[in-house]
């Protein structure tokens, strides 16, 4: 079973219709889907292959050599122990955003340009997919948008690039590369390593691969999509598996709501009903949310909504 593909330019032609229709299908049904013909340049994301891969050789790897992961599963090696190494990711990672551009990575020549260029255009290509989900979802055009920049005047959504590595692990049954978890905000797209499979997400009870495609961008929605759409589109489980062989390059960009956000099932998706029960989710500050999330992470989403709910 395959992850869907979705070819972004059928948009614009006579296919949109059809193409709308599959993009709500995968929203419904997958959770996940993967984008072609994004208009994300061939060129710039080769660059940033590049610019990631020497980074990581250049700044990152010899102190992933030292981390706790590395150290506890060493420990267990050297017991001879059955046990396998719990509450840690085989990761190496970071996050870039404009807040903390000065923390950036400044020995790889050309990281720093081609990573802004690179979330500069994917920004754009969020908020596009964001108008495709208003759409489909029969929402007013920015609608979500909005919602993920409310909350007061100074209030504005937050795009961030968590940048990982997952290194060949020498024993991968006894370590995982990132625990199986939803993600917490809005969309999130993902330029995964088109080499070194390894990420899965969880459909009826079963773990699929989301197979490698060459310069494809991995689409998934988060927990405030869940919400905003009274639970039509879902947020899903999915997990990074620790490889024997070859370092997986992972690129997730993720466009969430400000903190102050004020989120909740969109009116025009539940007003229709009057009846309250049918209103699955409850309101809450996204703060609030991710003050939750934080503790919660790899455990049942469901009473995250609930523990919010209470706040």
């Amino acid at each position: 079973m395959a992850i869907p593909v979705i070819d972004f330019s059928k948009l614009e032609g006579e296919e949109r219709a059809k193409t709308l229709a599959e993009i709500a299908r995968c929203c419904e049904e997958w959770g996940f889907f993967q984008l072609i013909n994004h208009g994300i340049s061939e060129e710039l994301l080769e660059r940033v292959k590049k610019v990631a891969s020497e980074c990581y050789k250049m700044e990152r790897e010899e102190n992933f050599k030292k981390s706790k992961p590395v150290q506890l599963l060493n420990e267990l090696i050297e017991k001879k122990s059955d046990e396998k190494v719990e509450n840690v990711d085989w990761e190496d990672v970071f996050l870039l955003s404009d807040e903390n551009d000065d923390q950036w990575p400044s020995k790889t020549p050309g990281f720093k340009e081609t990573m802004k260029e690179y979330r500069s255009e994917l920004k754009k290509l969020a908020l596009e997919v964001l108008e495709i989900m208003d759409e489909t979802l029969g929402l007013p055009k920015g609608y979500i948008n909005k919602v993920l920049n409310s909350g007061d005047d100074t209030s504005a959504a937050f795009f961030g690039t968590k940048m990982s590595h997952y290194p060949p692990c020498p024993y991968p049954e006894k370590v995982t590369g990132l625990r199986a978890h939803t993600d917490a905000g809005g969309v999130i797209l993902l330029f995964q390593d088109d080499q070194v499979k390894g990420l899965q997400i969880l459909k009826d009870g079963e773990w699929i691969d989301v197979q490698p495609m060459r310069n494809a961008i991995v689409v998934n929605t988060g927990d405030q999509i869940e919400v905003l759409s009274n639970g039509r589109y879902r947020s899903v489980w999915h997990r990074v598996l620790a490889q024997p062989d070859g370092t997986r390059r992972s690129i997730a960009s993720f466009y969430n709501p400000s903190y102050k956000a004020i989120i909740e099932p969109a009116k025009e998706l539940v007003e229709k009903d009057e009846v309250v029960d049918l209103v699955k989710y409850p309101k809450f500050v996204f703060g609030d949310y991710m003050n939750v999330y934080v503790q919660q992470k790899f455990l049942p989403k469901e009473p995250r909504f609930q523990a919010v709910k209470a706040m």
